[in-house]
């Protein structure tokens, strides 16, 4: 089907409030969240959403409501003006102060400080007509000067944001509002590139200045993914106002809520998929309100804007790496595994939450990465135990579809790492020992985790994996043969010598005898053996494997001569 004029286009990747509103795009009306921060009257306030939240489309609407000079008509028609007193009170009546930090990142602390320089010179570009302002004196337009024509020193750099604040107060009258979009991102960065330290510096005396020594600031607004622990950035800040995902005030404002998405699919005649929505993207909690994910929903308004039979997507967590899960899945013990299994199986697990950490914290230990994950949005909570710890279940299907991938590739790996064991099950089905079989795989399956249970498609390529390790053999999978399909064919190319694998799944333990058997019973039935027969090939082993989570059970039979 080919889009309707009628329907906007979803905003995928358009996070500048300004683009979105003259260029047609869809957009959810959040403008509320305007007064209600004002007439919260906190001096810094700090969000933390996880990635792809909205969170820089927030600030971005933030600055062209408040800035002098703004365009008042970007705000035509949305909820904020219904407020006509405190529109006409603050509606461009201030000068802002606008840094996303999400670029600034480098191999090495030289790198990442040219990308703060770079965003920093940016910024003082844009404001550069206060070099022309006769209300500045010429002294303390200096340091403007030099971050604008390339000169700046690192002092100029960690005063810029204080310094920008006292120009533009000094040449309106008015105090400045901050807005610092991503304020973590070089601090996550520097952690996996061995500079925090360095750059920990850098921002701690640039947020000292501007957040606490400065009198020209009238507010500021910071986002992020994690609240950095106060000794570590926030340092001479005075009592932040941190509104995180545990927060009731403002959840409702960074993500999509419920209604928001019945509407937004109304709009696009698609209300039919909702439920599919809602099993994919909802499922986050936060501050007690449901939300959604705004970039899945966007993502999938704009397939089913083209082709209404549009099947959901991963698309939050193909949006950037997600190296928390890896880190969970290196560190895993026995109760880890236990905790994931539970998760998968769509249960709770109980875990004290930190929610202030510093990044040299993070991955000291499993109860840590447990409170990012949460924090980060691969978790969310379902209440709260009367001891403070909070209930931590995985909010939707797209992020059970990323622990059940990575879970497997977990497994996988430490397949690879029993050299002996495969060695010995690739012995038993040349040699059609059928306990050696069993006993192996037995072993290595006992460090997967039981979500498996019902998964015939992974246990189908886990053998595969396996027999694919043998360079003398050709394995294939659902080849049509004799009167169906057979699960595994493998050639023994070097003898000559055939392999048929029927493989089933036992509801429970005690039902694996008589599931291998029915396997067995229908290799020989459905005559699998002709095909390779066909191919010239004479001595064939049956084999019929039967598994029941981290079980198995195998039987074997020679065909008869063809």
């Amino acid at each position: 089907m080919k889009p309707t004029e009628l329907k906007p286009m979803p905003p995928i990747g358009v996070d500048l409030f300004e683009k979105l509103r003259t260029e047609g795009y869809y957009y959810v009306d959040k403008t509320r969240f305007i007064s209600e921060l004002v007439k919260n009257k906190a001096e810094v306030n700090l969000f933390t959403r996880p990635r792809r939240f909205g969170k820089t489309l927030t600030l971005s609407a933030l600055k062209e409501f408040f800035e002098i000079g703004g365009d008042p008509s970007l705000f035509e028609g949305l909820d904020i003006t219904k407020d006509t007193a405190f529109c006409e009170q603050n509606q461009n009546r201030y000068p802002v102060i606008f840094i996303t930090m999400k670029g600034v990142e480098g191999r090495t602390f030289e790198e990442a400080y040219e990308m703060l320089r770079l965003l920093v010179r940016s910024e003082a570009s844009r404001l550069s007509f206060l070099l022309e302002s006769g209300k500045i004196e010429e002294k303390d337009k200096l340091s403007l000067r030099r971050l604008i024509y390339e000169k700046d020193t690192q002092a100029d750099i960690v005063n810029s944001l204080n310094m920008l604040s006292l120009l533009l107060h000094k040449h309106y009258g008015k105090k400045a509002i901050i807005l610092i979009d991503e304020y973590d991102v070089p601090l996550d960065k520097a952690f996996h590139n061995n500079y925090y330290n360095d750059m920990v510096t850098i921002i701690r005396l640039m947020f000292g200045f501007a957040f606490k020594t400065s009198k020209s600031m009238r507010f500021a607004v910071l986002t992020g993914a994690l609240r950095v622990s106060k000794e570590s950035i926030f340092t001479g800040v005075n009592n932040p106002a941190v509104w995180s995902i545990t927060d009731n005030q403002f959840s409702e404002y960074i993500g999509f809520t419920d209604e928001e998405v019945r509407h937004m699919l109304a709009d696009y005649d698609v209300l039919e998929k909702y439920d599919t929505a809602k099993e994919w993207y909802d499922g986050y909690n936060f501050g007690g309100n449901h939300i959604y994910c705004p970039w899945d929903i966007v993502n999938y308004c704009a397939a089913l804007r083209y082709d209404r039979n549009a099947r959901p997507k991963m698309y939050w967590i193909n949006s950037s790496g997600n190296d928390i899960v890896r880190h969970l899945a290196e560190m895993a013990d026995e109760s880890t595994r236990n905790a994931i299994e539970e998760l998968i199986a769509g249960k709770t697990i109980e875990r004290m939450v930190m929610q202030e950490l510093t990044y040299s914290e993070m991955y000291q230990s499993v109860d840590h990465v447990w409170s990012v994950m949460f924090l980060t949005g691969y978790l969310t909570q379902d209440g709260e135990t009367r001891d403070g710890l909070l209930r931590l279940k995985l909010p939707n299907r797209e992020i059970r579809g990323l622990f059940v991938t990575q879970v497997s590739d977990w497994f996988k790996a430490a397949v690879r790492q029993d050299k002996a064991s495969v060695r010995a099950i690739l012995s038993g089905v040349a040699g059609g020992d059928a306990q050696e079989i069993e006993n192996n795989l037995n072993v290595l399956m006992q460090s997967m985790i039981s979500y498996f249970d019902a998964n015939e498609s992974f246990y189908h390529g886990f053998l595969l994996g396996l027999l694919g390790q043998n360079s003398a053999w050709t394995s294939v999978s659902n080849r049509e043969t004799g009167n169906g399909r057979s699960d595994i064919c493998v050639r023994n190319n070097g003898r000559r010598i055939g392999y048929i694998l029927e493989l089933k799944y036992a509801r429970e333990f005690a039902g694996l005898d008589k599931a291998s058997e029915t396997a067995l019973r229908q290799a020989e039935d459905m005559r699998y053996v002709d095909g390779l027969r066909a191919d010239g090939i004479r001595d064939v082993w049956l084999y019929g494997i039967a598994f029941h989570k981290k079980w198995c059970r195998v039987v074997v039979k020679r065909a008869e001569p063809g």
